[in-house]
């Protein structure tokens, strides 16, 4: 056997799916066997590799050991000479396997080998070639020299920078997404340290690679697409905390005395003080919309009051101090606090969702406004003014916004999206019914003919002149059928078009679009799938809302439980629990496999709960709580909740 490649999935199916399709088509012609470990995804990829890749060697496991774990699993029982570890998120060339078992049989010093990557615009991914993390490399890295000075061979050792992109080197440390290794180097040096849940592990490895007497290789003769880079994952405080956590096991493995100590001391402060500029940044994200539109609509109310107090009752000091303290805020906090609950923050430039959240406000405030004392209802004419000013000032924010972003006044109108189909006529037959069937509506052009057809009569164009036809009709969407063009055509368009252009692949008798517009995004996916209503982050957020009113409107009845109820200590376990965020009042049915649905907290009732004089079977429960995470509302709570406490 030639060569063992080995994937690791974790609830990555479509990606999965494309990168096996891929995999099919480079050992054609080559001894190879594919291993497959899922570390117990709920997406269905298992059911979807035995389905559509019988030839691979599958192993399920029934939790999620790690990386490292998952791929020991499928090197102690492969028998490659070489052993490939491949990312799920990828898509290898024709060729890639062919040139590097080229390669490594003709560098017999060559431990192991990496490839030249790229995100999904085309994008050289500087992590295809890295440095060991020594104290240094590691302070540039942190600090940001290595940004500021990218081919310095002082500050950028940890991407080797001053390394040419497109010329073989040799390099420390290989990408853990596509580690192509000689099994006698792997013998030598060990497998996977398991003391790696995810990160460093590729570090260590590479290491031990070049302990053990070999050399690592970055060879871009060949190259892959992966879609998720390191990048996508920095915005959390999960990845700060595991990343550099991974670094300082490396470090106490194989550094000793005084600069372990320190290395470890740097990496340690590195946790904080990434994790605190992430908090920052997260906040910051979050907070800056709302602060902008608090201070404008508050200022432009401070002007209203006092041209109205000019113009209606002739007197500068007609209204009191209360509104600028009270009046105002309650006001604001009302307007933006429906704005928010309606989803005008979600989505920032969504008018729609905004102006009906400012109006919803309004009637709020109206209704408020009668029950508050004389002395903090200074006038229902500042109100409405206030509520024209408000939507005004908004969206002026949000149009400023919009063109300091996208250079464009079309504020919550979506970018109609010129499209080109590239692949055979019955292929983007099947592209255009998938996107229809997943609600996108782009400008199709037309469709490219793959290498080797030029009939004119069906087809736009002929492949060598899609260039052309991208700047003639300003396409920014290209979508290939992975059927009809090999993957380094597809590679060599996106390099040679450039990022400015969003590409996509359609599988071979996939019923997925997959792609991704930027390397500091997660690949995007249209793929005809379900859509839960309770998965959506506004339809989250206003489950958690109503829990909280909930657990505010039943505080009057405290008293009936404490004195009446015989299940009183049930009652404010329940309370308590909800009001902390522990449960909700609705929930799943316990009963049921609840898997493969979006995660819920455990709910003090359920769908199940109303019927009280039908015995269910395990199909129908399943089918309650799917039809729950489908089609879930607040007024699905509501009822629910107001059928168990009426009875």
């Amino acid at each position: 056997m030639r060569l063992s490649i080995i994937i690791v999935n974790y609830n990555v199916r479509h990606f999965l799916e494309q990168a096996l399709g891929s995999v099919r088509r480079a050992v054609r012609g080559i001894d190879a066997e594919v291993w497959v470990v899922d570390n117990n995804s709920v997406d269905d990829s298992v059911r979807m590799v035995e389905e559509k890749f019988p030839e691979v060697r599958l192993i399920v496991n029934r939790d999620n050991p790690g990386f490292a774990k998952a791929n020991n699993q499928a090197i102690r029982q492969s028998t490659g000479e070489y052993v490939l570890l491949l990312n799920p998120d990828t898509l290898v060339e024709e060729d890639t396997f062919s040139k590097c078992l080229a390669f490594m049989d003709s560098h017999p010093e060559a431990g192991a080998l990496g490839c030249k990557l790229i995100d999904g615009t085309g994008k050289f991914l500087p992590e295809s070639k890295r440095g060991f993390p020594s104290p240094w490399v590691a302070f540039c890295k942190t600090f940001g020299l290595s940004a500021i000075f990218p081919r310095s061979k002082t500050f950028n050792r940890y991407y080797l920078g001053y390394l040419d992109v497109d010329k073989t080197s040799e390099a420390d440390v290989l990408a853990g997404c596509f580690m192509f290794i000689r099994r006698s180097a792997l013998d030598r040096a060990g497998l996977l340290d398991e003391a790696f849940f995810m990160y460093g592990e590729d570090i260590d490895l590479s290491y031990r690679i070049i302990q053990a007497g070999f050399k690592n290789y970055y060879f871009p003769e060949t190259k892959i697409i992966h879609y998720k880079g390191e990048s996508t994952k920095k915005g959390s405080l999960n990845y700060v905390r595991t990343f550099y956590q991974a670094m300082i096991i490396f470090t106490r493995k194989h550094f000793t005395g005084r600069q372990a100590g320190l290395f470890v001391f740097m990496l340690q402060g590195a946790i904080w003080l990434r994790a605190g500029m992430t908090l920052a940044k997260n906040f910051w994200d979050r907070i800056w919309l709302p602060a902008v539109d608090t201070m404008l609509i508050y200022a432009g109310l401070v002007v209203l009051k006092n041209f109205w107090a000019n113009y209606y009752y002739k007197d500068p000091e007609w209204f009191k101090t209360d509104v600028l303290w009270f009046s105002f805020p309650l006001y604001i906090l009302i307007w933006l606090g429906t704005a928010w609950l309606n989803g005008g923050y979600d989505q920032r430039y969504d008018i729609r969702r905004l102006v009906r959240g400012l109006a919803f406000g309004t009637v709020v405030l109206a209704a408020v406004y009668g029950f508050l004392d004389l002395d903090y209802r200074p006038s229902r004419a500042l109100v409405l003014m206030g509520a024209v000013w408000a939507v005004l000032a908004t969206i002026g924010v949000r149009a400023v916004a919009h063109f300091v972003e996208f250079k464009n006044f079309r504020l919550g109108l979506d970018k109609i999206r010129n499209l080109l189909i590239v692949g055979s006529m019955k292929e983007s037959e099947r592209v255009t019914g998938l996107l229809r069937q997943v609600g996108i509506s782009p400008n199709l052009i037309g469709v490219i003919a793959p290498p080797g057809e030029t009939d004119g009569r069906e087809y736009l164009c002929a492949f060598s002149q899609m260039d052309e036809v991208v700047r003639i009709y300003r396409v920014n969407e290209l979508i290939f059928c992975s059927k009809d063009i090999r993957s380094q055509d597809i590679m060599a368009c996106m390099t040679r078009l450039g990022p400015a252009i969003s590409y996509k692949i359609v599988p071979e008798e996939s019923m997925s679009i997959i792609g991704s517009s930027s390397k500091d995004e997660p690949g995007e996916l249209y793929t005809i799938a379900i859509r839960y209503n309770i998965a959506q982050a506004g339809q989250r957020r206003n489950k958690r809302v109503f829990d909280l009113l909930i657990c505010l409107a039943l505080i009057p009845a405290a008293p009936f439980w404490l004195l009446f109820s015989s299940h009183r200590m049930q009652w404010i376990g329940n309370w308590r629990a909800v009001f902390s965020g522990k449960k909700t009042w609705v929930g799943y049915a316990p009963q049921g496999n609840t898997t493969s649905l979006p995660s819920l907290k455990t709910g003090v009732f359920s769908p199940l709960d109303t019927l009280r004089d039908i015995h269910p079977t395990t199909q129908m429960i399943d089918r309650l709580n799917f039809l729950f995470a489908k089609d879930w509302n607040v007024w699905r709570d509501l009822t629910l909740v107001g059928q168990m406490l009426g009875g």
